[in-house]
């Protein structure tokens, strides 16, 4: 299963190139912003073009996550070479749109239009009447997926995954086996996010006292440092158009990469604080699954979300795992925030041109290293050059839930 499409956008880049490039020049996305409620804020928030792909009319009937997803399962189907005019796609053989499966993953959606029409209930004095008809399509769980297929006329399935921080690889596991099964030619999968919109998610973060904090918004949140104090709430969206290798190689695709193996577990041991034994088993399970040992893997993307208990167990995971000279670790939040359900996919996405430019990015925000997460060979400050073939992605959620993917770069 290969990957020949990548549509994505997020506080530092509405494409892959732009992205990237924020990553390697160390370019923080994220900012301070008003939420109702809370006040000034830390946050990550995109800045793509809402109507690109979606009509006005369509946009206001949907949501954001929806309006999210259908951007980047746009982007990635046109980067891909699938969708090379509106017209063409619109003539696209039905028959070849019922073989198209969307898959993605979530932590929550419909929350900004759910807070807006409670906040105006409140204004209205509890008028009910004026509640939008809307509510009910915007809420249901299969909303992002669902927009994409109306979106598109796509009738193959749509379905979201709710994996908490965890979704974004999730997706991506999702679509692959589904593909290894026949059950899908093509497959649009990843995560996305609306919940930097949103106030609820701030308080609750707030309340835990794992929000982070800081008199400059691209320090609120520095994943692994000594002075970590949370997390910065973001949105995003990172989608991936995947195929089976010989399809892709009939069509003469450019090809990213291909999906070497995965392992999803839980935990099943707290609401919200990890387990490292845990992480290491969904890390040595997926290991297993491609093939590959430990010392062969060029590239451990971290989860590292910049809670202070979080990251250390993570760290204890990696570390017992991830020792060897070959082996470079970096972490993404500190330069995007967390994204919640497209975290994994965004995080990703920054890692997987490692196999075109030989440059691992830097973590972000990183001035005290805390030394309970003194990783070897954690690529701090600079981008180091380096011959990436193989990316280990960690991507954890609460409740317990843990997912790894792999990705090796495609030799022709």
């Amino acid at each position: 299963i290969v990957i020949t499409g990548v549509g994505l956008t997020s506080p530092n880049g509405n494409d892959l190139k732009t992205f990237r490039q924020s990553l390697l020049e160390g370019k923080s996305g994220i900012v301070h912003t008003e939420i109702r409620h809370m006040g000034k804020v830390a946050a990550g928030l995109c800045q793509f073009e809402e109507n690109k792909h979606w009509p006005k009319k369509m946009r206001k009937r949907g949501t954001r996550a929806g309006s999210i997803a259908v951007y980047c399962a746009h982007e990635a189907l046109i980067d891909s070479g699938i969708y090379k005019s509106s017209e063409e796609w619109k003539n696209l053989n039905p028959t070849s749109k019922e073989r198209i499966g969307v898959y993605l993953g979530i932590t929550e959606h419909g929350s900004v239009e759910t807070e807006n029409e409670i906040h105006e209930l409140y204004q209205n004095k509890g008028n009910v009447t004026l509640w939008s008809h809307h509510h009910n399509p915007r809420t249901v769980a299969n909303a992002p997926a669902g927009e994409v297929t109306l979106s598109l006329g796509i009738t193959g399935p749509h379905y979201t995954i709710g994996g908490a921080c965890a979704a974004g690889n999730l997706g991506l596991i999702q679509a692959a086996q589904m593909l290894t099964l026949g059950e899908v030619d093509v497959a649009i999968a990843g995560g996305v996010s609306e919940s930097a919109q949103t106030f609820g998610i701030f308080a609750a973060f707030a309340s835990q006292g794992a929000l982070g904090v800081n008199e400059d918004p691209t320090l609120a949140t520095r994943p692994l440092d000594a002075k970590r104090n949370g997390i910065v709430v973001s949105e995003g969206g990172a989608i991936y158009i995947l195929e089976r290798l010989e399809d892709a190689q009939k069509r003469g695709a450019k090809i990213y990469g291909e999906i070497a193996g995965f392992h999803c577990n839980s935990d099943a041991s707290d609401f919200v604080l990890p387990n490292t034994e845990r992480q290491i088993d969904c890390m040595k399970k997926a290991l297993k699954k491609a093939d590959i040992e430990s010392g062969e893997v060029d590239l451990v993307s971290l989860h590292a979300t910049g809670t202070m208990a979080g990251d250390i167990q993570e760290c204890e995971a990696v570390g017992s795992l991830f020792n060897t000279p070959n082996t470079l670790i970096n972490a993404t939040k500190g330069f995007i925030g967390h994204a919640m359900g497209a975290a994994g996919a965004l995080e990703l996405a920054g890692n997987l041109p490692s196999f075109e430019d030989s440059m691992v990015h830097a973590c972000h925000g990183i001035s005290d290293l805390d030394p309970k997460c003194a990783l070897p060979h954690l690529v701090i400050k600079t981008p180091v050059a380096k011959k990436v073939n193989i990316i280990l992605n960690n991507s954890f959620g609460m409740l317990g839930i843990n997912s790894v993917l792999i990705v090796k770069k495609y030799f022709q």
